[in-house]
């Protein structure tokens, strides 16, 4: 592969990449020269008002934790991982950030939408968890059983080889599914979890720097990279999209990289470095990048530039706009369709979301009386995009104001 290619594919895996061309996207609808949606920037005031709602009813001090997967494995008021953290005597500090990491990965690898009919019982508690919080808590209950870890009497960890060897039919005994409980894309969340497992073990030198191939082995190595204490944020997503690339399914790659969550959209135009078309977004490394920061810092490593990440566009997220007025659809019929993750209406959506959340989160401080140091995106999400999108979606009926057909994998 030539340098130059070589170049213009790692570009495209960074945030900076995703926040670039999601905006030309949203220079293009503010044009109003998209062919899906119309921008209505007037609304955005509308947005950032139900974002700031919801976050002063749950933080009404402000003291407002990352968007990251360990909220969700707090659900119902109950802080599993704390509790278990309390209970376990961990070697030293650096084998507690390998399971956090192993947790973290696993759960969020599994946490594209569920669907609206699959739930789960929680048996220590009885109580039912639908949709995101559902997914956590039943991927917490597989990892402290044992399920992903190869070694006998030690529970807590996610081996590569077992994690070859997860299918459908072990998934769904653990997420309790069954024809009256349907999981979408559950054989695509298997396989994923299979991918996981080989694309580890084929990087011991990533992986398994001082134990056995584990997704947990990629902390050593974003440890080992840390200057001073700390680590930029960019560098966990770098290590991400980079080292478990080959995670993500019959995606598009470029000179050979693959580019993972990165689609096609004719708006995005003027590069001539073969990347023309191209629009990345990474949602789920994103997302996983934000959920990575406390098991570091609990090991005492600084994250730093967190703000260079983007906002996630995903069903809550995009749905603030559509159900404030900010995104119209052209054509209102589209509404009851359902949408290929790769159709161009979908990725229109996804990069408007991205840049909206840039434009929304200067409203929101501005009117709370915030730095971005004080309030950063990664806590805006949190507070914030994600609870009011759900909040007007309920005020609907709940669903996603649009219908992507996934395998499990994006959304």
């Amino acid at each position: 592969m030539d340098q130059p290619t070589a170049s213009a594919a790692r570009h495209l895996l960074t945030a900076e990449a995703v926040r670039e061309r999601a905006h030309l996207m949203l220079e293009a609808g503010l044009r109003d020269q998209l062919p899906h949606f119309m921008v209505d920037p007037a609304r955005l005031d509308h947005a950032a008002e139900a974002v700031i709602e919801a976050t002063l009813e749950a933080y009404p001090t402000l003291e407002i934790p990352f968007h990251a997967r360990w909220r969700h494995f707090a659900a119902g008021g109950l802080d599993r991982w704390a509790t278990l953290d309390e209970t376990i005597r961990w070697a030293d500090g650096r084998e507690r950030a390998r399971a956090a990491f192993d947790l973290a990965i696993l759960s969020v690898l599994l946490d594209a939408g569920a669907g609206p009919d699959w739930s789960y019982i929680e048996g220590r508690t009885g109580e039912i968890y639908a949709r995101s919080e559902g997914l956590a808590v039943a991927s917490f209950d597989m990892f402290l059983s044992g399920a992903f870890s190869g070694r006998p009497g030690e529970p807590l960890r996610a081996d590569a080889g077992t994690l070859t060897l997860i299918d459908a039919a072990e998934l769904a005994r653990g997420f309790q599914v069954r024809l009256d409980n349907p999981l979408v894309g559950l054989a695509g969340r298997a396989e994923l979890l299979a991918r996981l497992g080989r694309t580890v073990a084929m990087a011991p030198d990533i992986f398994a720097l001082a134990d056995d191939p584990r997704p947990g082995g990629l902390f050593d190595h974003l440890a080992a990279q840390a200057s001073g204490g700390t680590l930029p944020a960019p560098a966990i997503l770098e290590a991400l999209l980079l080292h478990l690339g080959p995670v993500w399914p019959g995606r598009l790659s470029l000179g050979g990289i693959d580019l993972g969550d990165t689609w096609r959209h004719p708006a995005i135009t003027g590069f001539a470095d073969g990347t023309a078309g191209l629009v990345p977004f990474h949602k789920l490394s994103q997302w996983l990048a934000y959920s990575l920061i406390e098991p570091l810092e609990a090991a005492d490593i600084g994250v730093t530039e967190i703000d260079r990440l983007t906002g996630l566009p995903e069903y809550r997220n995009g749905g603030l706009f559509l159900d404030t007025g900010v995104l119209r659809l052209r054509d209102p019929a589209e509404a009851g369709r359902t949408h290929e993750v790769s159709s161009p209406l979908v990725v229109e959506w996804r990069a408007l979301t991205v840049a909206l959340l840039d434009l929304v989160a200067d409203r929101v401080r501005a009117r709370l009386g915030r730095s971005a140091r004080d309030l950063p995106l990664a806590k805006l999400l949190e507070g914030g995009t994600w609870a009011a999108g759900r909040r007007l979606a309920r005020s609907r009926d709940g669903a996603p104001p649009l219908t992507v057909i996934s395998d499990g994998t994006v959304f």
